[in-house]
């Protein structure tokens, strides 16, 4: 089995050929009888290794190679070139419209060759096109595929200073680059949650809202499905975004996008205190004073005075 094939599904993660497979052992090769660099997926972005003392010739071409294009060595004058130094030109307009971001995730088929004609990747030849991250491969990919749509096909001249450097060795190619690529399809990013509203009452705790004797007040905002609460040393799982009294939110979970689980003894107080208040399914409002907040935390960066937090208990461990 080839290297190539053996490694295909990590070679995005990092620059070069075997990629992650860089740091723990050599780098294999297509065919060790012919010492032919490895196939792999679009190049990454991370730093490539040192350069080795002494770089074999390159392997004679392979007759199944696909040929270059007739402007292998130089992009011709009709290339469009940004102010990076890459250069472009559009060998197929695209059907779409949208551009994929940074974020985006794309499938492409592609061909990259060296400025000598020699090709070294294509995913057209294995037969099998490329998924990825636009941010997780080289910068000259991440550039270019900004300015693709969907159903376009480019042909790019990438300076070696954003492919693999001038001589970066392990099988990887030097110098400019040139890819035939075609824009198959995009994946948007998931979009970010909206932040939470801040509350009409963060000023203040309400007339309406409870009080305990330590300062704590809340009010429920939606009753709870549970009839058991949390004790002092219970697990909880729960959903929170938390503001000073001004409005400026400091902490969400709901903006992270994942729950919070932790020791309700492990808090600060006012969390111990007020979470045992609520039942599993129940969303409560607190407004907890400084003193049983973060006014005595020796964090700098720590929110002082009255906090107000938006809690919903999802589970008690």
């Amino acid at each position: 089995m080839t290297c190539a094939a053996r490694h295909l599904s990590s070679r995005l993660l990092v620059q070069g050929s075997c990629l992650l497979l860089l740091v723990a052992a050599p780098a294999c090769t297509r065919g060790s009888e012919n010492n032919e660099p490895p196939k792999q997926t679009p190049p990454s972005a991370a730093t490539s290794p040192p350069t080795p003392a002494a770089t074999p010739a390159p392997p004679p071409p392979n007759p199944d190679d696909i040929p270059p294009p007739p402007d292998v060595k130089a992009p011709p004058p009709d290339a469009e070139k940004t102010a990076s130094g890459l250069a472009t030109k559009v060998l197929q307009p695209g059907s779409g419209k949208e551009k994929p971001t940074r974020a985006d995730t794309v499938q492409v088929h592609y061909t990259g060759w060296t400025t000598d004609g020699r090709m070294f990747d294509s995913s057209v030849k294995r037969g099998s096109p490329a998924t990825f991250p636009v941010g997780g491969v080289i910068r000259g990919w991440t550039e270019a595929l900004q300015l693709m749509v969907v159903g376009e096909k480019r042909r790019l001249w990438i300076p070696a200073n954003l492919a693999y450097g001038e001589t970066p060795g392990n099988g990887r190619p030097g110098g400019m680059l040139v890819f035939d690529v075609e824009l198959l399809g995009v994946q948007a990013a998931p979009k970010p949650p909206e932040p939470p509203t801040v509350p009409a009452d963060v000023a203040a705790a309400p007339k309406n809202a409870k009080k305990t004797k330590s300062g704590i007040a809340y009010r429920v905002l939606k009753k709870g499905t549970g009839k058991d609460h949390p004790k002092e040393t219970s697990v909880v799982e729960v959903n929170y975004s938390g503001w000073t009294t001004d409005g400026k939110m400091f902490d969400s979970s709901v903006m992270r996008g994942r729950p919070a689980t932790f020791p309700l003894n492990e808090v600060i107080k006012g969390w111990t205190e007020g979470v045992q208040l609520m039942t599993v399914g129940e969303k409560t409002r607190f407004w907890i004073p400084g003193n049983l907040a973060y006014d005595n935390s020796p964090n700098p960066g720590a929110p002082k005075g009255t906090l107000v937090f938006d809690i919903e208990l999802l589970s008690i461990k």
